[in-house]
């Protein structure tokens, strides 16, 4: 695989999945596109990434603000030319508890950050892919959209939502060389571990452990990548086979 001349443009990047795809993609030869919440959990990742003989651009934002969104692909589409490469991976999680006891609100900011925050990326950075005639558009979903998680009823509606997304927006620019798929991680290892290829005992796969997040950035990159050219509208599970919840 090769991303040269190619720019990605990855969300929720400071660690765990994203931390791990935008290293894969420096690797590769891509530029970057890296948004985060928290500048601080991003300064170690752009000290590696000076290794590389990539353009790297940082932005600093909330994902579930559409201006601030349109505001830094503006930005980068003025120092890139393009950004060929989207994948959506920030999103919300620690978050648990029986469904009445999941406020209005928690609801309101987990669908506000894991809907809405991939469903602005997509929306300002797609005229631009169809203007290109080419992207590949990757979201970072969980086996909880597939399966529905108990005590995560929120949770798991937002990221069944986002698989149901990318099966529909498949259908409208899949003709238009644009392929949109997601992956679904099944457990992963913990994100404040900065070693991308660190897993641990887990009793949730058949395997026995949880995945790295460079698996999941392998994934990712091929998704990405032209070897995968006939893949569109498909949620793509990386569980280690799971045992279902």
């Amino acid at each position: 695989m090769d991303f040269k001349n190619r720019t990605a443009f990855v969300t929720g990047a400071s660690v765990g999945i994203g931390r791990a795809t935008a290293l894969k993609f420096a690797g590769l030869g891509a530029n970057l596109v890296l948004m985060d919440l928290n500048r601080e959990n991003a300064e170690s990742l752009l000290d590696e990434l000076k290794n590389y003989d990539i353009d790297v651009m940082f932005a600093q934002g909330d994902i579930s603000d559409e201006e601030c969104i349109n505001k830094i692909v503006k930005e980068a589409l003025e120092r890139f030319g393009r950004i060929d490469i989207l994948v959506n991976n920030a999103a919300l999680w620690r978050s648990f508890g029986d469904f009445l006891e999941i406020s209005v609100e928690t609801w309101k900011r987990i669908i506000d950050v894991n809907i809405m925050g991939t469903v602005y990326p997509i929306r300002a950075i797609l005229p631009s892919m169809l203007e290109n005639n080419y992207g590949r558009i990757i979201n970072v979903t969980s086996v909880a959209g597939v399966y529905g998680n108990a005590k995560m009823v929120h949770y798991s509606t937002t990221k069944g939502a986002i698989n149901t997304l990318t099966k529909a927006l498949a259908k409208e620019v899949s003709d238009k060389n644009i392929l949109v798929n997601s992956i679904c991680p099944g457990s992963v290892s913990p994100s404040d571990n900065f070693d991308v290829n660190y897993t641990q005992p887990s009793e949730l796969s058949f395997m026995g452990r949880t995945g790295s997040d460079m698996e999941n950035a392998n994934l990712i990159a091929f998704l990405a990548s032209d070897e995968a050219s006939y893949i569109a509208g498909q949620n793509i599970q990386i569980d280690g086979c799971r045992k279902k919840q």
